[in-house]
């Protein structure tokens, strides 16, 4: 199949099923955050120690994104995205079934091998119907109707684990799932590719680098003993290495080494890395302080989050104009910046204080990160040639996952440390929170100088 033949209604029901699949794992992200500490109660666990349920889906998504560029080139985007869409909902039903803690992270990895093909067949499916001129406004449509999912996750979420039981914020998954599979079944372009070398080794290498980094990580959040984590960190970039000797003598990697030759490329995906680490431990550990230092129920930490998601909507709607007028360098510098900087204002409020006054930081962080993702997203594929765009779109997916992965085990550990220190936050968990968003929140501002790389004129070519 070809772009030139696809139909004016197919591309304009796509996005729609692209957001079909966005809006669910961000509703299952988003409610799981809120629904933790209820979770950790039934299991009998502490909330400080669910990470392994979100980090254990992270981490399947990260492994096993590399392969949805192949797959989807061998067995066609519709089949393969159908596909996904069922394994997703299985997991779903698998992880409300959980008695243990075990058999939740067990479930979480099946909904990660959903997860993993999900957005980045229908993503990639995107890319190969829209021209580039048209692109930013495809995604940026795809993304919008799935941003009612962070609105939702945390309400619907909160209500159910107050006045039902947090089995159900795995279930409703299911029935969202069952309309992606429908539109699919009549509108999804099947897409396929006649290059079908599938670089096993190079994922096997590639994929053992990211699981011994993100297992250090978890490691480092759980135990004091250093020995096993510096050999996790240890093989983990020994891996990274031999991925890199690898990719030089092999002629179709899995991820070419020519992809960091596109200078916007380079930077985007150093860029989505170094912001995500802060960025992406914020929805964790909001919930987790409204929750736990302010003594507030599900239904509250949900209604205080829930802005950050209806700014984030308004944020899309103006994000091409503020590109077109600034251009992606200033816009991304200076959007990191005051990112870092709403990061850190959550440190202000005192533990007397209002929880109310955490409402205008939050609303304001979900336009800018709404921003930040689009315009990253974006200038990341910017240049990249058509032979490129499986490989670059997978390795985009992977190093998000990862970023994700990383900054809740960076949250986390920075949280647990202030947490121990009780001189430090004078026997208040409140502080340890305050704390920890200092922290993050000046890693983030730092992050900005990477976008420093880009040229003014970069992204110019992704102009209607």
């Amino acid at each position: 199949m070809s772009s030139e033949s696809i139909s004016p209604q197919v591309k304009k029901v796509l996005p729609g099923i692209l957001a079909t699949s966005i809006f669910m794992q961000m509703l299952d992200s988003t409610i799981l955050n809120t629904s933790l500490p209820a979770i950790a109660k039934d299991l009998n666990e502490s909330p400080l120690n669910m990470q392994n349920a979100i980090i254990s889906y992270v981490l399947t998504l990260a492994l096993l994104m590399p392969v949805s560029g192949f797959l989807a080139d061998k067995f066609g985007t519709r089949k393969i995205f159908i596909m996904s869409l069922v394994l997703f909902a299985l997991g779903s039903l698998a992880c409300s079934l959980s008695q243990n803690l075990n058999q939740l992270v067990l479930s979480r990895v099946l909904q990660g091998i959903g997860g993993s093909m999900m957005t980045p067949v229908g993503r990639l499916t995107l890319i190969k119907t829209y021209p580039k001129n048209e692109l930013v406004q495809a995604m940026n449509f795809a993304i919008i109707p799935a941003l009612i999912g962070p609105v939702l996750g945390p309400l619907v979420g909160g209500y159910m684990v107050d006045y039902l039981s947090w089995h159900w914020i795995f279930l409703i998954n299911i029935p969202i799932a069952l309309v992606g599979i429908a539109l699919s079944l009549k509108f999804m372009p099947d897409f396929r590719s006649t290059l079908l070398n599938f670089d096993l080794k190079g994922f096997l290498i590639f994929g053992a680098a990211s699981f011994s980094l993100s297992v250090s990580l978890e490691l480092l959040g759980n135990t004091i003993q250093l020995t096993p984590i510096l050999m996790g960190l240890t093989l983990g970039f020994l891996m990274l290495y031999f991925y890199y000797r690898h990719a030089k003598r092999e002629g179709n990697p899995i991820f070419p080494l020519n992809l960091f030759q596109v200078r916007t490329f380079r930077v985007g995906i150093v860029g989505n890395l170094a912001t995500r680490l802060g960025i992406s431990s914020v929805p964790l550990l909001l919930p987790l302080m409204i929750q736990i230092a302010y003594g507030e129920s599900a239904v509250t930490s949900g209604w205080i989050v829930a802005p950050m998601a209806l700014t984030a909507m308004f944020g899309k709607s103006v994000v091409i104009g503020i590109l077109d007028r600034f251009g992606y360098r200033n816009t991304l510098m200076t959007n990191t910046f005051v990112i870092g900087l709403l990061i850190c204002a959550f440190a202000l409020p005192g533990i007397n204080t209002s929880i109310y006054w955490h409402l205008p930081i939050i609303a304001l962080l979900g336009f800018f990160n709404s921003i930040q993702f689009t315009s990253m997203n974006s200038i990341t594929l910017a240049n990249l040639r058509n032979y490129h765009t499986s490989s670059g779109n997978s390795l985009i997916s992977v190093n998000q996952q990862l970023a994700i992965g990383f900054g809740v085990a960076f949250g986390l550990i920075i949280l647990k440390l202030f947490e121990g220190d009780v001189k430090l936050i004078q026997n208040e968990i409140h502080n340890a929170f305050r704390y920890t968003f200092l922290v993050i929140g000046s890693l983030t501002v730092l992050s900005g100088l990477v976008f420093r790389r880009l040229h003014f004129r970069d992204g110019d070519n992704l102009k209607a």
